[in-house]
Parts: C-alpha cells; sequence; structure tokens
C-alpha cells in the first residue's frame, strides 16, 4: 500500500498522513512515514517530541551520505547508479506510533535536467520506496506532485488531496489533481478537512463536482486537535476525538480498497 497525501500549506495534511501510517501500524503493516515537505513536521505528528525531530538530519542535508553515494572524485561528476536500500534501513526514525519515519529535506526541483548529488539521491530513494520496498509507505508531500517524478507516480495506489472549504485551497487542490492526472496518476480523492458544518461541506462537494474530483470522506473540525497541537502532543494519542476516528476510517477505506 503506498498512499501519497498533498495539499496547501495549512489545511491539515500532516495530521491526516500521520492517521493514515498509524493506522496501517495499529493493524500490522510496516509502516514507512515520508516527510517531503519543505517544513517538515510529519515526526512530532508521530508522537516524537521536538527535541528529537530537531536531532533528524533530512536526507538532503546529509552531506556524508549524498557524497558516499554519488562522489566520482570529480567535481561536478556524480555518480548515478547507486543502491538506496540501506538509506531506509540505516536513517529511517521509529517513532511512538509504530511508524519508521524518513525525512527527506527540501529539494527545488525533481523533474529532468536536474541532477545535483542531493537531488539524484532522493529521487532514487523515492522510487525505491513505491516501487520495490514490500512494506506500507504514506508520503506527506509539498502543494504539487512533480518531485514525485513521471518513472514513479504511477506506481502510487492513492492520492489524496487534502482541502478544506477555503477556495485558495480548493483551487491548489483542483491544481495537484491536474497535475497528478497528468503524470499518470489514476486514484485520486479528495479529502475534505476541518469541515465545520453542513455549508462548508456543501462547498466543497459542489467544487469537486464541478471540476469531476473524487470526494472520498470528510474529516469534522475538532478543537480538541487544537488544543492537543498547543500542548505540544500529537493529537493521533486520543482514539476519542472525532477528527482522529475520522481519519482511522480513511485508513479502513483505503485497506478494504472502497475509496
Amino acid at each position: 500500500m503506498k498512499i501519497a497525501v498533498a495539499g496547501k500549506g495549512g489545511v491539515g495534511k500532516t495530521l491526516i498522513a500521520g492517521g493514515i501510517a498509524r493506522g496501517f501500524a495499529e493493524r500490522g503493516l510496516k509502516t514507512i512515514g515520508i516527510d517531503a515537505d519543505s517544513s517538515p513536521n510529519l515526526g512530532l505528528t508521530l508522537g516524537l517530541t521536538a527535541e528529537e525531530t530537531r536531532k533528524i538530519v533530512p536526507v538532503s542535508d546529509n552531506q556524508p551520505l549524498i557524497e558516499t553515494k554519488t562522489s566520482t572524485g570529480y567535481s561536478g561528476v556524480y555518480n548515478l547508479n547507486f543502491s538506496v536500500d540501506d538509506i531506509v534501513k540505516q536513517y529511517s526514525v521509529p517513532t511512538p506510533l509504530g511508524v519508521n519515519l524518513i525525512v527527506m529535506g527540501t529539494v527545488h526541483t525533481m523533474g529532468a535536467g536536474c541532477m545535483c548529488a542531493p537531488t539524484a539521491v532522493i529521487r532514487a530513494l523515492l522510487r525505491h520506496l513505491v516501487v520495490e520496498v514490500n512494506e506500507a509507505v504514506v508520503m506527506d508531500l509539498e502543494a504539487g506532485v512533480e518531485h514525485i517524478g513521471r518513472g514513479t507516480s504511477r506506481h502510487v495506489d492513492d492520492l489524496l488531496i487534502v482541502a478544506d472549504s477555503n477556495m485558495k485551497s480548493l483551487e491548489i487542490a483542483k491544481h495537484i489533481h491536474g497535475l497528478a492526472t497528468a503524470s499518470g496518476m489514476k486514484s485520486l480523492h479528495l479529502i475534505g478537512n476541518r469541515v465545520m458544518n453542513a455549508t462548508q461541506q456543501e462547498v466543497i462537494q459542489t467544487f469537486a463536482d464541478q471540476n469531476d474530483i473524487h470526494v472520498a470522506a470528510y474529516v469534522p473540525w475538532d478543537q480538541k486537535v487544537i488544543d492537543s497541537d498547543m500542548l505540544g502532543v500529537t493529537p493521533l494519542k486520543n482514539k476519542g476525538i472525532e477528527a482522529v476516528k475520522a481519519i482511522d476510517g480513511i485508513c479502513e477505506l483505503l485497506l478494504n480498497k472502497k475509496i
């Protein structure tokens, strides 16, 4: 099971990605969480402390690792034929919620023509994770899907696009949906998040219908999520939170192929 989660910053996609990853792990799947956001905080969502997350060196910033994988001994010339399976074993971080975490770090371009050393390693690692690894993988992405790359996007089982009722987030969701469709992704779903009332749900549903986007689920707004974040505690530890229950329901839909 390979899941990618995208959406505008601030719509709550990291909580949904973390909740799905936790759900997979709780159901016995060996699960890897990939934080591919330029402002990584999936570790906090998976129960790590702020101090523990600060100690994680993103793959893109790990110069010794990058040099080991790509160095040829010649300036500006990189080795692009290397294995990355050892990165998963050596650099993934166990979290309290049972998910092994890898922080990718910031990569500005993943398209063809960009072959800088950090980009080459992350491209290879992403492809390895979504094509070769026989485990559940949940990727928390930025507002776009280009950095998955055309060579790997078709191997992701589902792309979940998170949006709330704000028109800016819905427009970005539409943009992501278009990019994903163009890159070959087939199973694309909108998740309406932080829904406070029937009016907000109707706004999301109407926008989705007008743009031929499938809405898979709605996650309610819940003050307990805000309260947990203020206390520095992941909301996912409290299964009584309605939003957490809804996210776990999405996990069930994915596993049972009902989404």
